[in-house]
């Protein structure tokens, strides 16, 4: 599949905020279902476009495949980076776009800008333990666990945690 990606568009986010809130509930993520308040922040693109860089993967026809969130230092939504790293979150595809290189494509992007940004020493991450796919991808691009690192955001909500050193 012909994957490109770019910084999503004011047009595109309320598609892009329902994507990834899709994908986190057809995925089982969210342990309130529809009521889990963490919906909110996945349908929030506007602000996290704001406050951070939210990119998109579109397919040769001009699609919406899937979306991440590129977090440099310093921004409101970092959660585990250090003062030298950049950190990527709320990585989704459709369910219908995945295994055909989308999200590769997206966390590949988030590689080159960390890797261009001066001072940074890594790129990191925080997954579910129910994302295998997922973790095998970052594996391959040359992620590692970092366990020390692991966190819960909530009391029943173990988050694992992976580093790209740069």
């Amino acid at each position: 599949m012909d994957v490109s990606i770019r910084q999503a568009r004011p047009a595109e986010f309320e598609e892009l905020g329902e994507l990834t809130a899709q994908a986190y509930l057809g995925d089982g993520l969210l342990d309130l279902g529809a009521d889990d308040p963490y919906l909110e922040q996945l349908r929030a693109v506007g602000r996290r476009a704001a406050e951070a860089e939210v990119l998109v993967a579109l397919d040769a026809d001009g699609r919406l495949l899937g979306g991440v969130t590129y977090v440099a230092p310093g921004s409101p939504w970092a959660d585990i980076a250090g003062e030298d790293e950049a950190e990527f979150r709320m990585l989704a595809v459709s369910p219908e776009a995945r295994g055909r290189g989308a999200g590769e494509a997206l966390v590949r992007a988030c590689v080159d800008r960390a890797r261009a940004a001066e001072g940074l020493s890594g790129l990191v991450l925080s997954t579910q333990r129910s994302m295998p796919g997922a973790h095998r991808l970052y594996r391959r691009l040359g992620f590692v666990r970092t366990p020390e690192r692991d966190w819960c955001p909530l009391p029943d909500l173990p988050l694992l945690t992976f580093r790209l050193e740069l």
